[in-house]
C-alpha cells in the first residue's frame, strides 16, 4: 500500500467553492449573525432619525447573494456504514433520514407578512398541513397555478422581484436525529425548492440558497439536539431574483417539491468523487479514472465488480485529502443505451462507503459526425419536463420510471431534460435501462424577449449576472458527473447569447473535458461543441447537412411539435438523419401533457390548463404538447413516433426477397425475432417465423426470404420484429418494428350491374318536392329532396339508416396545427366551416340497359358573405342495393382558400354502434401521421373510434380504406361505403358534430353535446397534419389543394 500524494486538502476545497461570489459564509458558532440575516420586515434608523424599510436589500432580490452558508456542490450519493450495505444501493440501509413528508404549514402575502414562525415559541396551533415534497397550489394555498411560455408573471425589474405579491410558505417540523448519528457530521440536503428559501434549526438560521432544480446542502452539526426534539422551520419564496432565469415553458408553482435528506458524515467521510472512463483507440481496453476527496487522511479502498458480482480491479490508497486512481480495465463491457452494462465502484474508508455504478463509454467528434465508442449515434429522443397531473413538479420515483419504461417500449433513445436538471433518481434508471441523456442546466429567460430592446443585455450579456449562470452549470455538472447515460451537457434554453454562457462552457470544459456542450440559442455555434436548432424545416437541415465544410454536427434540441392531433410528416426528418452524417438526430417536443385534474364547479373533472385557474396573463393550452396525454399513457402521436423510429426499416420487396435494415447505433438484430404473414380484406394468414441473419451490424442491409403464397386479390406482407428475451421495459413478443407491403392491387370501383332483374328500381315523383326510389330488394325506399338536391331518406325494412342526408363538405374542426400555422386560419377566414350545398337543378331518369335510376344535381357549394364557389355535379346511379355517388367540382372565385381541409361526404346514422373497415387501423391515421397503423379489417364501437384530445379538435380519422360498414345497436347491418382502389380514402365516426369539436374547449364541455346519432364522414381526400403549432405547416406533398376533383363512392 503507498501513500498517495495529495492534490489539494479539504480546506482548499472549501475556500475555492466560497470564494466563488454569490456564496457568503457565515460561522453559525457566534451568536450574532450579520445584518443580512436580520428578520425581514424590520426597518433600520439612520442617526437623523430617519426610518427605511426594509433595512437591507432581501436576498431573494439580490443577485449578488446565491448562497448562504451552502456546502460546495458535490455528487449526488449516499454514505453507509460498510461496503456490503453500499453494495445494496438501498438508501434506508444508509446514513439518512428523511424529512419528507407532512409539515405544519402557513402561507403569507409576501415574505414581510410571514411571522417570526421560526422561533421556538411561536404557536402554529391554528396552521394548517402540507406535504412534502409537493407544491402549495396544488394542496390548496394561494392563487393557484399560472402557466405562461415566455412571459414573466410580475412586473419585469430585473434583479427585483414584488415586495408585496410574492407568496412565502412557512414550513414547519419537528424530528428525532437517530442516535446512530453521534459523532457525524449532521447535513441537511434540499433536492429542490421553488424558487428560493431560507431555512432555521432551532431558532437559529442556517442559511439561504436559490436556484429551484438544484440541490442545497448544509452542515447543521452545532445546532442539532442529539438527544431531544428538533425543529425544522423553512421559509420558501414564490419570487426570488432566480426567477428571472428560470421562465421555463411550465407551469409556475412552488414550494419543496423535492426530498429532504438529513445525512449523517462520520468523522472521516468522502466529500466528493468523480468518475472518468477512457476507451483506447481501438474502443476495446480502458482506464478508470477515480478522484476522490476526503475532508481528512485515511486508507481508501477502491473496488470495481460486475453484473456478476465479480471483481475486475480494486486496490488501496493512503489518502491526504484527494487522490486520483487510474485503473486499466482490459476489454469491459461497454455502455449504451443499447447496451447498458452498469459495473459497481465501491468505495470506502475505516469509517464508510459509498457506491456508484459506472458505465464504460467515450463521446467525441470524429470529422463532424458525434459518436460513442467509436460509432455514430442517431438521437430519437423526447425533451421531457417533470410533471404529474396531480402533484405537478413533485414526481413520484414509480411515476417517472414508468415514463422511461414507456419510452423505452416506443423505441425513444434519448432525454434532454428540459429545462432544467431532472430528480436525480431519473438519471440512475436512465443509467440502467439505457437512455442517452442531454443533461440541461436550469435556465431560461424568454421572457426578456417580450419587454423590448436587446433581450441578451438584461441577463445573458450581463457581467452583473455571471455568478449566477455559472452557478448553475456548476451545480449541475457536479451532480451529475458520474452518470454514463449523460453525453452532453447543455447550458440552458431560450435564453438568447451573451458572455454568460461563454462562462458557463469554460468552466464546464475546465472541468469535464469527456463531455461535449450544448445550447441552441448559440446559433453559430461560435462556443459550444454542436449545431443545434429548433423546429426547423426538414428541407433546412437537409441544406445544412449538404454543405462542403462543416466541423460540428446538426441536432434538433426541439422538433416535431406534438400538441393534439399530430405531429405530421415525422418520417421525413427520420429518412434525413439517417441519410447525412452531419444530422445526429432530434428530441421531440415534448413528452407530455402538462394538464393538471381539476373539477367544475359542477364537479366535472378535466385536465385544467392556462386560464382554468384563474392565472392571467396565461397562455391557454399550449401546455398540452406532448406524446402522452396529462395522464401520461400514449397519444396517437406516441405511436406514429414509435413507428417512425423503429429500430428495423423494411425497405421493400424484389424477386421475392424482403430488404431489411438495422437500424441500431451498437447492436445486431440477435436479440430479435422475425415472424411474417399475409392479411386481407376480413382475412389473414396465421404468423411464420422467418429467420433473421446473425451478426447483422448496425446500417448494414439484409434481405429475407418470406413465404409469399396468397390468393390472388388485395393483400399485404405483413412482417414483425418482436423481442426473443425480456427485458426491464417490455416482455418476451414485445413487437419493436414492423413493415408491410402490398403484394396484390385493389380492385377499381365498379358498379354491379342489375342482372337478377330487368326491372330495376322504380322512382315516383311523391310531392312537388320529394322523389321516392323504391326497390325490388324488399324494404329497401330511397327519398330523395329535389329542393337540396339531396339524399333525404334511406329506409331498410321499415327503419330510417339516415338521420341527416349525405353533403359535400370541405372542413374539418382545426386541430392545434391547422390554428397555429396559415392553414387553419385561411379556412376560418374563407368561412370554409359555413359553407351549403345550393341545388340549382334536379334531373332523374331511369336507364333501360341496366334498370338503374339515376339522379344529376348541379349545385353551388359556397359560403355566406364571399363570392366564390365550388361548382358541382352530383350523380346518383340506384340500383337494387346500391346508391353510387360520383362527384365532381371546380372550386373558383375570390378568397377562395388555397386548401380545402378535406373532400368528402358528411352524414348521419341512426342506431349506430360499431363500424367495420379494411384499411390502416385500430388507431386514427391522417395523410401524414399514419405509418403505425397497419393495413387490415377491424372492427371498433362507436366511441372506441373518438380520441379524446384534452382541447377538443379533429379526431377519430382512419385512413387508407377500401370500405367501411356500420353496425345496428342489435349488430344488423347498416349502411356501407366503398371506395375500390382509391389511394388516401378515409371515414371517421363520432357522436359530435365539427362545430361541437370546434365550439368547445374542454372535454366535458363537449361531451355535453353529443349525439345519439352518429356523424359519418366519408373523405376521398383530407388535408395534413403537420406541426404548425410551433414549427413547419402542412409539407406541400401533404396539402389538399382547393382544384378541380372528381370522386365517387358506392353505398349499400
Amino acid at each position: 500500500m503507498s501513500e498517495a500524494v495529495p492534490r489539494e486538502t479539504p480546506e482548499e476545497v472549501w475556500t475555492e467553492e466560497h470564494s466563488t461570489p454569490g456564496y457568503v459564509h457565515i460561522n453559525l458558532r457566534t451568536d450574532s449573525l450579520s445584518e443580512s440575516f436580520q428578520e425581514e420586515g424590520q426597518s433600520v434608523v439612520t442617526k437623523n432619525g430617519t426610518h427605511t424599510f426594509p433595512r437591507s436589500l432581501p436576498d431573494w432580490s439580490n443577485y449578488d447573494v446565491l448562497h448562504k452558508n451552502m456546502l460546495p456542490a458535490r455528487a449526488s450519493f449516499f454514505i453507509y456504514d460498510t461496503p456490503s450495505d453500499a453494495c445494496k444501493r438501498d438508501v434506508t440501509k444508509s446514513k439518512t433520514m428523511s424529512l419528507s413528508g407532512k409539515y405544519d404549514f402557513h402561507l403569507a402575502n409576501s415574505p414581510f407578512e410571514a411571522p417570526q414562525f421560526h422561533d421556538l415559541e411561536f404557536d402554529r396551533s391554528s396552521w394548517g398541513s402540507i406535504y412534502v415534497p409537493g407544491m402549495w397550489q396544488l394542496q390548496g394555498y394561494g392563487k393557484g397555478p399560472q402557466y405562461t411560455n415566455t412571459n414573466f408573471p410580475f412586473p419585469v425589474d430585473a434583479p427585483h422581484v414584488p415586495y408585496d405579491k410574492n407568496e412565502t410558505g412557512c414550513y414547519l417540523k419537528d424530528f428525532r436525529v437517530p442516535k446512530s448519528f453521534k459523532d457525524h457530521q449532521i447535513r441537511l440536503r434540499f433536492e429542490g425548492v421553488d424558487s428560493a428559501f431560507h431555512v432555521w434549526i432551532n431558532g437559529t438560521e442556517v442559511g439561504y440558497s436559490q436556484g429551484s432544480r438544484n440541490p442545497s446542502e448544509f452542515d447543521i452539526t452545532e445546532l442539532i439536539n442529539l438527544n431531544s426534539d428538533n425543529v425544522l422551520a423553512v421559509k420558501v419564496y414564490q419570487f426570488s431574483d432566480a426567477s428571472y432565469l428560470e421562465d421555463q415553458d411550465q407551469w409556475w408553482l412552488s414550494g419543496i417539491f423535492r426530498d429532504i435528506h438529513l445525512l449523517a458524515f462520520p468523522k472521516t467521510h468522502f466529500q466528493d468523487f468523480k468518475i472518468e472512463t477512457h476507451l483506447d483507440k481501438e474502443y476495446r481496453n480502458a482506464i478508470l479514472s477515480v478522484h476522490v476527496e476526503l475532508n481528512a487522511h485515511d486508507d481508501v479502498h477502491l473496488k470495481l465488480i460486475d453484473e456478476s458480482g465479480e471483481t475486475v480491479v480494486s486496490d488501496t490508497k493512503k489518502v491526504k485529502g484527494s487522490y486520483t486512481f487510474n485503473f486499466p480495465v482490459k476489454n469491459p463491457q461497454k455502455w449504451t443505451a443499447e447496451t447498458p452494462y452498469l459495473y459497481q465502484l465501491l468505495m470506502s474508508t475505516s469509517s464508510c462507503a459509498v457506491e456508484q455504478r459506472v458505465g464504460f463509454r467515450n463521446m467525441e467528434l470524429k470529422k463532424g459526425v458525434f459518436v460513442v465508442n467509436g460509432k455514430p449515434i442517431v438521437i430519437r429522443g423526447t425533451n421531457r419536463h417533470e410533471h404529474h397531473p396531480e402533484l405537478g413538479r413533485a414526481v413520484p420515483y414509480e411515476f417517472m420510471r414508468r415514463d422511461l419504461l414507456l419510452m423505452k417500449s416506443h423505441n425513444i433513445n434519448a432525454i434532454r431534460t428540459s429545462h432544467y436538471i431532472n430528480d436525480t433518481r431519473l438519471y440512475d434508471v436512465a443509467d440502467e435501462l439505457g437512455l442517452w441523456i442531454l443533461d440541461e442546466c436550469d435556465l431560461e429567460c424568454h421572457g426578456f424577449g417580450d419587454i423590448g430592446g436587446n433581450p441578451a443585455s438584461w441577463a445573458s450579456d450581463n457581467p452583473a449576472w455571471e455568478k449566477s449562470y455559472v452557478d448553475r452549470a456548476r451545480q449541475a455538472v457536479m451532480r451529475d458527473k458520474n452518470h454514463p447515460s449523460i453525453i452532453m451537457w447543455s447550458l440552458g434554453n431560450e435564453s438568447f447569447y451573451g458572455r454568460n454562457h461563454q462562462a458557463m462552457y469554460d468552466w464546464i470544459h475546465v472541468y469535464d473535458p469527456t463531455r461535449m456542450v450544448h445550447y441552441e440559442a448559440d446559433y453559430g455555434a461560435q462556443t459550444v461543441d454542436i449545431v443545434s436548432r429548433m423546429y426547423t424545416s426538414c428541407e433546412e437541415i437537409i441544406n445544412m447537412a449538404r454543405e462542403e465544410t462543416w466541423d460540428k454536427p446538426v441536432v434538433l434540441c426541439e422538433y416535431v411539435h406534438a400538441m393534439g392531433n399530430g405531429p405530421g410528416a415525422v418520417q421525413e426528418y427520420i429518412d434525413a438523419f439517417y441519410k447525412y452524417p452531419r444530422l445526429m438526430g432530434g428530441f421531440v417536443w415534448e413528452w407530455a401533457n402538462h394538464g393538471l385534474r381539476t373539477k367544475t364547479k359542477d364537479g366535472e373533472e378535466y385536465y385544467g390548463y392556462g386560464g382554468d385557474f384563474g392565472d392571467d396573463p396565461n397562455d391557454g393550452h399550449f401546455i398540452l404538447d406532448g406524446l402522452v396525454f396529462s395522464d401520461h399513457t400514449p397519444t396517437p402521436g406516441l405511436i406514429e413516433y414509435k413507428k417512425a423510429i423503429e429500430p428495423v426499416q423494411v425497405l421493400g420487396l424484389k424477386d421475392g426477397k424482403v430488404k431489411i435494415i438495422n437500424r441500431y447505433d451498437h447492436i445486431t438484430l440477435d436479440h430479435l425475432k422475425c415472424q411474417h404473414r399475409i392479411v386481407g380484406p376480413k382475412w389473414e394468414m396465421a404468423f411464420k417465423d422467418l429467420e433473421l441473419p446473425k451478426d447483422l451490424q448496425p446500417g448494414k442491409i439484409a434481405y429475407l426470404e418470406p413465404d409469399l403464397k396468397h390468393p390472388a386479390v388485395e393483400c399485404y406482407l405483413e412482417l414483425s420484429f418482436n423481442l426473443r428475451n425480456e427485458t426491464e421495459w417490455a416482455k418476451v413478443g414485445h413487437e419493436v418494428a414492423f413493415g408491410q407491403i402490398q403484394l396484390e392491387k385493389p380492385e377499381p370501383l365498379d358498379l354491379p350491374m342489375q342482372i337478377d332483374s330487368p326491372i330495376g328500381p322504380r322512382y315516383a315523383q311523391i310531392t312537388p318536392q320529394v322523389l321516392e326510389i323504391s326497390s325490388e330488394d324488399p324494404g329497401t325506399l330511397w327519398q330523395f329532396n329535389l329542393v337540396h338536391g339531396t339524399l333525404a331518406s334511406w329506409k331498410k325494412a321499415g327503419s330510417e339508416l339516415i338521420h341527416t342526408p349525405p353533403v359535400l363538405d370541405f372542413y374539418r374542426a382545426v386541430t392545434d396545427n391547422d390554428r397555429g400555422g396559415r392553414f387553419g386560419q385561411g379556412w376560418r377566414n374563407s368561412r370554409l366551416h359555413q359553407t351549403q350545398c345550393h341545388a340549382q337543378s334536379v334531373t332523374w331518369s331511369k336507364s333501360r340497359v341496366t334498370g338503374n335510376v339515376e339522379v344529376v344535381v348541379t349545385a353551388r357549394v359556397a359560403p355566406p358573405v364571399l363570392e366564390w364557389s365550388v361548382d358541382t355535379t352530383f350523380t346518383y346511379t340506384f340500383t337494387n342495393k346500391h346508391v353510387l355517388i360520383k362527384v365532381s367540382g371546380n372550386p373558383r372565385g375570390e378568397y377562395l382558400c388555397d386548401t380545402f381541409a378535406r373532400i368528402g361526404l358528411t352524414l348521419s346514422l341512426n342506431n349506430t354502434e360499431e363500424a367495420r373497415w379494411f384499411g390502416r387501423g385500430p388507431g386514427e391515421g391522417y395523410w401524414d401521421k399514419k405509418h403505425s397503423q397497419k393495413i387490415g379489417t377491424y372492427r371498433r364501437s362507436i366511441d372506441d373510434l373518438f380520441t379524446d384530445y384534452e382541447f377538443p379538435q379533429e379526431t377519430g380519422n382512419r385512413t387508407d380504406i377500401r370500405w367501411v360498414e356500420f353496425i345496428g345497436n342489435e349488430k344488423t347491418k347498416g349502411l356501407k361505403a366503398s371506395f375500390g382502389d382509391l389511394e388516401g380514402a378515409s371515414f371517421s365516426a363520432l357522436h359530435y358534430t365539427t362545430k361541437d369539436l370546434d365550439d368547445s374547449n374542454h372535454p366535458y364541455e363537449l361531451y355535453k353535446k353529443k349525439k345519439n346519432e352518429t356523424v359519418v364522414r366519408l373523405d376521398w381526400a383530407h388535408h395534413g397534419l403537420g406541426t404548425g403549432s410551433c414549427g413547419p405547416a402542412t409539407l406541400p406533398q401533404y396539402e389538399l389543394r382547393a382544384e378541380p376533383f372528381e370522386y365517387e363512392v358506392l353505398l349499400e
